[in-house]
């Protein structure tokens, strides 16, 4: 099993010196992750989406990382692909490029950058988000696997070379991100890995492996979009772990909220999150929240399904790293490939991301290593 973190550079109170600093904060955490045994960072692709993520150009953060590392996996958890924000041709430069530096340590998530105020600055259609998200999976796949590339669908390309070509053969892994059913069964048929949400908790990540595994096994293999299969399967895990348990359980819980209220927000038109005080009852204020979504869906006739309401769910690894053990080894059960820490939430100290990287680093990562080195049974 792998471990990773991913950074979406949420800010609670943004300001531009506040910006700089949690920009500064992720390279921070993300060069520590290394130290402590972590296999590998992801960083969103956002755009516009105040408090919630300042991610805006990943490439740059990433590469970055890079420079700053030797080992660690360098991952783009996602990359927006619908061609109103770039061109596939523009990714694949990109990516092949930060390859070659990094010694062959990409991963390429693909993501439809769906909310209206991302495409509203583009100029996306809704109706475009998917098909142009699997089109431009097969061009770049294409032009990484072509000494002589050219392409001729919704988009005309080349013909030509797309330089530099990537470390790793015939490309970086491709991964996409699922947030539905429908989404965890297209990345099967695809022939590419799942980052799945896993807020709703186990029960959910179990329910969501199950459809990816059964979508594996009836797949036939004519909608690939490389020759390169990859069934790797993320789960997110959000997590504070410190030595004071109960702090860390407060801090979690705090930083979820404004996590959730910020997801509310901006795909929901709810109201814009707001900083905390760290003794409020932040579970108590996630019921609510979760409460109204209900019956709005209701009202609207809806069927709620758990990742309806899966922000909601604070039963995760908060608190010591035996609470993080526990829960990591029921993720491991369910047949969890990584486990993709969400650490960075607007409103957890930079103190607390750190102490949480370390104690991952010295207590959980250590125990499942071990437990791989044991014979099977």
């Amino acid at each position: 099993m792998k471990f990773s973190m991913i950074f979406e550079a949420q800010i609670a109170d943004p300001s531009p010196e506040r910006e700089r600093q949690v920009l500064h904060d992720c390279v921070e955490q993300a060069v520590l992750a290394e130290e402590m045994g972590f296999d590998r960072i992801w960083a969103v692709e956002h755009h516009a989406l105040t408090q919630y993520a300042h991610m805006s150009a990943s490439e740059v953060f990433l590469a970055w990382v890079a420079a700053r590392t030797s080992r660690i996996r360098i991952g783009h958890g996602v990359v927006t692909m619908p061609f109103g924000y770039q061109h596939p041709v523009r990714v694949a430069e990109r990516a092949a490029m930060l390859d070659v530096l990094s010694g062959g340590r990409v991963d390429v998530g693909a993501g439809r950058g769906a909310t209206r105020q991302e495409m509203s600055m583009y100029g996306v259609r809704p109706e475009d988000t998917y098909p142009q998200m699997e089109e431009a999976l097969r061009i770049f796949s294409s032009a990484w696997r072509e000494e002589r590339f050219e392409w001729h669908g919704s988009l005309d390309i080349g013909p030509g070379a797309v330089l530099p070509r990537p470390v790793q053969t015939p490309h970086p892994p491709l991964f996409m991100a699922c947030s539905k059913h429908d989404t965890l069964r297209l990345a099967a048929e695809l022939g590419i890995g799942a980052l799945v949400l896993g807020f709703a908790g186990a029960d959910d990540i179990r329910e969501m492996r199950t459809i990816y595994d059964e979508a594996i096994a009836g797949r036939r293999g004519d909608r690939f979009v490389s020759t390169e299969v990859n069934d790797h399967f993320s789960a997110l895990c959000p997590t504070i772990v410190l030595d004071d348990a109960e702090r860390a359980y407060r801090i979690g819980t705090r930083g979820q909220r404004f996590f959730a209220e910020s997801i509310a927000h901006w795909y929901g038109n709810g109201p814009a999150p707001t900083a905390y005080d760290e003794e409020e009852d932040h579970v108590a204020a996630m019921e609510r929240d979760r409460e109204v979504l209900v019956a709005k869906l209701h009202e609207a006739n809806i069927p709620v399904r758990p990742a309806d309401t899966g922000q909601f769910n604070a039963e995760h690894a908060y608190g010591s790293a035996e609470t993080a053990i526990a829960y990591v080894d029921r993720l491991r059960r369910i047949g969890v490939d990584e486990v993709m820490c969400l650490v960075q939430m607007g409103t957890v100290p930079q103190e607390a991301c750190v102490e949480t990287i370390r104690q991952w680093g010295e207590k959980v990562i250590p125990h499942f290593r071990d437990l791989e080195k044991e014979p099977a049974a």
